[in-house]
């Protein structure tokens, strides 16, 4: 169901006289897979309030929404469920329950429910081999890939996907060249596009572009535009404007992301020209940049933010905690990260640019809405950047507080000024 038939789809059902167990679990399905979380929970509340039970399809459904939006309200509650009203669980629930504590950042949980279930199945290895991957665990995933390899579960492509993924987020370069080529000498999974995606993202973050460049030429597969990302960031990240510009020639069709990339690249070169450039170039075709967003689960709700949001209906509040954080973090000896903001302005204006981060409002509005040292969990649509993840360590210090933030690449677990990353994301 596409977006706009899921419009046509919501009329339809809302109209219908009569209705079934197969029309409760279409439109729950569809409003999940078209990214309409909150109406696909409204939906299942209502069918919970009918007369039909929900069934495992229906909870695959919903369990899906749950890891997508990363609420672990609603997670807890949908499992509970399942447990009061006995769902049997199939391989397919059991993936979904593991990917859906993982993508909750409740990992623990993730490997309790692995633990305690049936594994003939590889998707299930798989999900568990996933979620320690994105929360960047990769001595547990490959912890998994070895007791798959002992109880001679044969792994496949989506298996080497998520070890090759735990390696890169770890910077674990011999491990994931070890990977890469037992997938084909030992295992005959040929690597697709996604293999040779997550090899170049391991390389390219290790600072190697030389080899991940070599790597792509060497493709038995032709470069698409996601291989061709990965690789400009990599290229922002090292400062290499030159083999930047190879990779933007590359892709054949710019989205925002790849004019940003490449405009942030020239900028923290202070090539402030190029940059000019490249922002013009996106005015002229029309390009828009995608805006942050982020959302934080409080009170059964889930509350979204964008940077310099002032949306909320507690905007006030919001900024009134956020503006006392800025200044105790400062006096903690933070300074912004100014090199990040792409235009040539001044410091100061640079500094209010990323003061209002997405991030930044949404964990003000945890803060506002918590006890004193309870945990906060952030979801996030992109990367977050260096000033906020700084930020939020020092945050993470002063308030004796673990934040957590998933953001587009992985988790971010924030306690007593560290990161689980290691500053390696």
């Amino acid at each position: 169901m596409k977006m706009g038939e899921a419009d046509v789809a919501k009329k339809v059902f809302e109209k219908m006289h009569t209705r079934d167990l197969v029309s409760w679990n279409s439109i729950i399905g569809g409003c999940v897979k078209n990214a309409r979380y909150e109406e696909g929970f409204s939906y299942f509340r209502k069918m919970l309030r009918s007369e039909y039970e929900p069934d495992g399809f229906t909870f695959a459904s919903i369990i899906t929404g749950c890891a997508r939006t990363g609420a672990l309200g609603h997670a807890k509650w949908i499992h509970s469920l399942m447990i009061e009203r006995k769902i049997e669980l199939n391989y397919i629930l059991s993936s979904a329950l593991i990917d859906m504590y993982s993508k909750c950042g409740r990992i623990e949980e993730a490997k309790a429910i692995f633990d305690s279930v049936q594994k003939e199945d590889v998707s299930v290895w798989n999900s568990m081999i996933n979620g320690f991957a994105v929360h960047g665990l990769a001595s547990d995933a490959i912890a998994i890939f070895t007791m798959m390899e002992e109880k001679n579960i044969p792994p496949d492509a989506i298996t080497f996907i998520g070890i090759l993924t735990a390696c890169s987020h770890s910077g674990l370069v011999e491990q994931g060249r070890k990977f890469f080529d037992l997938m084909e000498t030992h295992y005959l999974v040929h690597p697709q596009i996604e293999h040779y995606g997550a090899m170049v993202d391991l390389l390219g973050r290790a600072g190697l572009l030389e080899e991940a460049f070599d790597l792509i030429k060497r493709m038995l597969v032709e470069p698409d535009v996601v291989i061709w990302r990965a690789f400009l960031s990599a290229c922002r990240t090292y400062r290499n404007s030159d083999m930047a510009e190879v990779a933007v020639e590359k892709i054949s069709r710019l989205e925002s992301g790849d004019y940003v990339l490449l405009s942030n690249t020239y900028s923290s070169l202070r090539q402030w020209d190029s940059a000019a450039r490249v922002r013009d170039g996106m005015k002229q075709k029309g390009v828009h940049k995608g805006s942050g967003k982020s959302w934080v689960e409080t009170g059964g709700l889930i509350h979204h933010f964008k940077s310099g949001d002032h949306s909320h209906p507690e905007t006030v509040e919001i900024y009134k905690v956020l503006e006392k954080l800025i200044s105790r973090t400062r006096m903690e000896g933070f300074m912004s990260s100014t090199e990040l903001v792409l235009m040539d302005i001044s410091e100061e204006e640079k500094e209010q640019n990323l003061n209002y981060h997405s991030e930044k409002l949404a964990v003000a509005y945890a803060i506002l809405k918590s006890s004193p040292r309870t945990e906060i969990q952030v979801s996030k649509n992109l990367r977050t950047c260096i000033d906020c993840h700084y930020w939020m360590k020092i945050v993470s210090r002063i308030l004796n507080r673990v934040i957590i933030v998933r953001d587009r690449i992985r988790f971010h677990r924030f306690e007593g000024g560290l990161c689980t990353c290691g500053d390696f994301w």
